[in-house]
C-alpha cells in the first residue's frame, strides 16, 4: 500500500491521463477490467517514453512483472516503439524470467547494431541463471554478430556452444551460422557448416549461395545453384543479383530468362525485378527492360519507389531518356534516389542544362541532396560546359549542403577543369586532395592532356598510372597519341616499344548483339566463332552495297584472308 502511494505521489502514475481514463477505455465508466487485461489495454495506448514509464510502474507496483507473458508483451511493445534501450534492464531485473522472455529481448536488441553487445550479454546471462539456449536464442544472438563482424570471435564461441548442446544440426541454427560466417567474409567456414549438416532445406542452400555471391565467387554459387534439388524465388534472385553486382550482366539476364521459362512455376518478385533491371541498365537492353516494365504492370507487382527508381535508371542508361522522364513525372512519391537517378540520367545523355534545371526543382521541393546527387550535378556541369557553376557547387557543397567532397567529387571537378582546358588548375587540385589520386583521376588528366596536346602533363599522369594500373594498354595509347599530335614521332614510337617490351597488349575491341533472346559477344581478332565465315561473307556483301552507294566505310577483304574455307 505504501509503495502504491509513493508511486502515485512521486512518480505521478495516477494523475496521468493515460491511467486516469483507464476505466473509460472499455466504454464502462463504473467497472475496471481485470488487472492483466488493463495492462494490455495500456500497452496498446502507449506511444511515448512517458507512457512507457507509466505503464512499467503500473506493472511493477502490481507485481505484474512476475508474469512472463505480460512482461514479454511489454518487451515486444518496447521494441515496436523503438525503445530498445529499455529492453535490456526490463529483462535483466525480471524476478522469474524464462527462455521465451530472453529470446524476445535478445531478438529485439540484436536488430539494433548499436545494441549488439547488450544482446550478447543477455544471451550469456541466460546461461548464468540456468536457462537453456534453444533453436531460437542461437539464431537471434547470431544476428547481432552479423551486424558487427568485430564480434566474430563471439560468433565462434556461440557455434561451439551450439555443437556442445547438440543444436548445430538444426536447420535454423545452421542457416544462421552460414550467414554469420559469410557476412564476415569467412565463406570457407560457412561451407564447412553447410557440408556438415545432416539435412539441407532450401533456406540453407540459399544462405551458402548468397555467401559465395557476396564474396564474388559466382562459379561456386552457380555450381551449388545447379545442384539444388528445389529452388524458390530467393534462390533465383540471389544468383541474378550476384551476377548483376559482379558486372556479369549477360549471365544475370540469362539466369533471369531461365527463371521465367522454368517449369516449376516460380515467379519473380520485386527484388528479382530490381536485379534484372540493374543488369538491363548495365547492358542498355531496352527491349528486355520494357518487357519487365510491362510484366510489373500486368502482374500488379508492388510498385515500390525502389522499383520505379530502377526503371528510371534502366530507361536512362538505355538511351530512352524521354520514358525515364515520363515515369519520373508520373510518380507521386519521390525520394532523393529518384531525383539523383534522373539528374544523372539527363547528364549522361548529354542534357546537362536539363539536369541542372531538375536539380533546381529538387531543391524547391525541400528534399536534401546527398553525395550521389552532387556527383550527378557536377557531371551535368561537365557535360554542359558550365565550368564556373561546377566550381561553385564543388567549393560550396560542404557549407551549403553539409556534404564533404569525396574522391568521386574531386574526380568530377578535375574532369570538368580538364575538359575546359584548365590543366594547371586541375593538376594542382589533384595534389591538394586530402587523399591519394586514383586511376580515374589520373586517367582524366591524361585524357585532358591529349585533348590539349600537353605532353608534360601526359607524361606525369602516365607515370602515376603505371603504378596503379600498369597493364592498362589504353594509357600508353593515349600518350602515344599526344606525341603523334605534336609531331614527336620518335617518342610516339618509343611509347609503343615500351608497351611491347613490358608485355602490355592492347585489349581487343568488344561488341555484343542479342538475337532471339540470346546474347552473342564478339572480340576483335577472334577467329573462334563457329559461324565466322558466314559473318564475314555477310559483311562483304554489306560493304559491296555501300560501295555501290559510294559510302564505303571499311574494307573487309583482308579479313577473309585469315578465314579457312
Amino acid at each position: 500500500m505504501l509503495l502504491t502511494r509513493l508511486s502515485r505521489r512521486k512518480i505521478g502514475i495516477w494523475p496521468s491521463p493515460l491511467l486516469r481514463n483507464l476505466k473509460h477505455l472499455h466504454g464502462n465508466a463504473g467497472v475496471f477490467p481485470p488487472v492483466d487485461q488493463s495492462f494490455e489495454v495500456l500497452l496498446k495506448k502507449c506511444s511515448t517514453a512517458a507512457h512507457i514509464h507509466q505503464a512499467h510502474c503500473y506493472m511493477l507496483v502490481r507485481a505484474l512483472d512476475h508474469d512472463n507473458i505480460l512482461l514479454n508483451r511489454f518487451v515486444a511493445t518496447l521494441s515496436a516503439l523503438g525503445f530498445s534501450d529499455y529492453v535490456y534492464f526490463s529483462v535483466f531485473f525480471a524476478p522469474n524470467p524464462d527462455m521465451y522472455l530472453y529470446n524476445t529481448a535478445i531478438d529485439a536488441l540484436a536488430r539494433q547494431p548499436r545494441l549488439s553487445e547488450q544482446a550478447i550479454s543477455l544471451y550469456k546471462r541466460a546461461r548464468v541463471i540456468g536457462l537453456k539456449h534453444d533453436t531460437y536464442s542461437i539464431p537471434f544472438v547470431l544476428s547481432a554478430v552479423i551486424g558487427d563482424c568485430g564480434l566474430i570471435f563471439t560468433g565462434r564461441q556461440i557455434h561451439c556452444e551450439a555443437v556442445r548442446a547438440g543444436l548445430n544440426n538444426d536447420v535454423h541454427v545452421g542457416v544462421s551460422l552460414v550467414r554469420t560466417y559469410s557476412s564476415c567474409g569467412l565463406v570457407s567456414d560457412a561451407r564447412k557448416v553447410f557440408d556438415e549438416m545432416l539435412h539441407w532445406d532450401v533456406a540453407l542452400w540459399n544462405a551458402i549461395i548468397a555467401g559465395y555471391a557476396k564474396a564474388g565467387d559466382m562459379g561456386s554459387a552457380a555450381d551449388l545453384f545447379q545442384r539444388m534439388p528445389r529452388r524458390n524465388v530467393v534462390s533465383w534472385t540471389t544468383i541474378i543479383t550476384g551476377y548483376a553486382q559482379g558486372n556479369q550482366s549477360h549471365d544475370a539476364i540469362a539466369v533471369f530468362r531461365r527463371m521465367m521459362a522454368d517449369s516449376s512455376g516460380v515467379k519473380p518478385d520485386e527484388v528479382a525485378m530490381l536485379a534484372a533491371l540493374s543488369a538491363c541498365a548495365n547492358l542498355g537492353d531496352l527491349e528486355l527492360g520494357e518487357w519487365i516494365h510491362t510484366y510489373i504492370e500486368q502482374h500488379q507487382l508492388q510498385r515500390t519507389i525502389s522499383l520505379k527508381n530502377a526503371l528510371i535508371d534502366m530507361y536512362a542508361k538505355s538511351g530512352s531518356i524521354q520514358k525515364a522522364v515520363q515515369l519520373f513525372e508520373s510518380m507521386t512519391n519521390k525520394n532523393v534516389v529518384t531525383w539523383s537517378t534522373l539528374i544523372s540520367g539527363l547528364a549522361t545523355n548529354g542534357l546537362g542544362r536539363e539536369a541542372l534545371d531538375m536539380f533546381s526543382r529538387m531543391e524547391g521541393t525541400g528534399i536534401k541532396p546527398n553525395d550521389v546527387t552532387l556527383i550527378a550535378v557536377l557531371s551535368a556541369c561537365s557535360h554542359a560546359g558550365f565550368v564556373e557553376l561546377g566550381r561553385w557547387y564543388f567549393y560550396t557543397m560542404e557549407e551549403r549542403y553539409g556534404i564533404q567532397p569525396n574522391i568521386k567529387h574531386y574526380g568530377c571537378i578535375i574532369d570538368l577543369l580538364g575538359r575546359s582546358g584548365r590543366l594547371q588548375e586541375a593538376e594542382d587540385l589533384s595534389k591538394r586532395m586530402p587523399f591519394e589520386a586514383n586511376a580515374a583521376i589520373w586517367g582524366s588528366l591524361l585524357a585532358a592532356s591529349r585533348n590539349q596536346a600537353n605532353a608534360g602533363l601526359g607524361e606525369r599522369a602516365l607515370r602515376h598510372l603505371l603504378k596503379v594500373e600498369p597493364h592498362n594498354s589504353g594509357n600508353y595509347s593515349l600518350l602515344s597519341s599526344i606525341y603523334a599530335s605534336l609531331g614527336r614521332w620518335d617518342e610516339a614510337r618509343a611509347s609503343r616499344i615500351v608497351m611491347r617490351d613490358i608485355g602490355v597488349r592492347k585489349k581487343p575491341g568488344q561488341s555484343s548483339i542479342e538475337v532471339e533472346n540470346r546474347a552473342y559477344d564478339f572480340n576483335s581478332e577472334d577467329r573462334s566463332h563457329p559461324q565466322l565465315e558466314g559473318i564475314y561473307r555477310t559483311l562483304l556483301q554489306l560493304n559491296e552495297h555501300l560501295k555501290m552507294s559510294r559510302h564505303t566505310i571499311w574494307d573487309y577483304d583482308h579479313l577473309l584472308d585469315s578465314v579457312s574455307v
